[in-house]
């Protein structure tokens, strides 16, 4: 036939089987259970090292000889690795609502249609009381629309300093938007992609 004894035989053992080339190669084999044992310990002994440096801390201690992919991946199935800095996120822990009127300002704009010609409604509602506190109707809407939508707002209640809490639309995240949110005295909330 012309091929090797170990190759033959190999492929008699996967007759009938599909080829994997790429598949996942099992690895847990590779460490005997008294040296994922001894790594576990070391690490408990270590506790501030990281994985990589473990690694090598094991070998010139002669405790164990593996890779550091290997010892990162004993560290993670016992659950000893955790993220550096790791600050919890806050998403999906609901909002803190305003306990007072004009304390937050949600403001939006919608593109509706009237009489065949689109147009842009703005409008800033109060957080508080649902209360709508200004809206306008525009034939475009750009930065400074939303600068003089917002300070007409304020003319209405001029002793409220708001937070505003916007999406994250052109209007909103442009840098005269920020200078105008500062000279007013409020601040700004832009709101996380995908969320109401």
């Amino acid at each position: 036939m012309g091929i090797g004894r170990a190759k033959f035989y190999d492929w008699r053992r996967r007759f009938g089987r599909l080829n994997e080339h790429n598949a996942w190669v099992p690895r847990d084999q590779w460490l005997e259970p008294w040296e994922k044992e001894a790594i576990v310990a070391f690490h408990n002994e270590h506790p501030l090292e990281g994985y990589r440096r473990l690694t090598y801390m094991m070998m010139d201690g002669d405790v164990v000889a593996a890779s550091p992919s290997s010892v990162y991946r004993v560290l993670k199935h016992a659950g000893l690795l955790q993220k550096w800095n790791r600050t919890p996120s806050k998403k999906g822990q609901g909002f803190a609502q305003p306990d007072r009127p004009h304390a937050h300002w949600h403001t939006d704009i919608s593109y509706i249609n009237i009489c065949g010609t689109f147009y842009y409604l703005c409008s800033v509602l109060d957080g508080y009381s649902r209360f709508i506190v200004h809206w306008e109707i525009r034939e475009r809407m750009t930065e400074r629309d939303v600068e003089i939508i917002l300070q007409r707002a304020r003319e209405k209640f001029p002793n409220e300093h708001p937070r505003v809490i916007s999406d994250n639309g052109p209007q909103f995240i442009a840098r005269e938007f920020k200078e105008f949110i500062r000279l007013a005295g409020m601040t700004h909330v832009r709101t996380s992609p995908f969320h109401p």
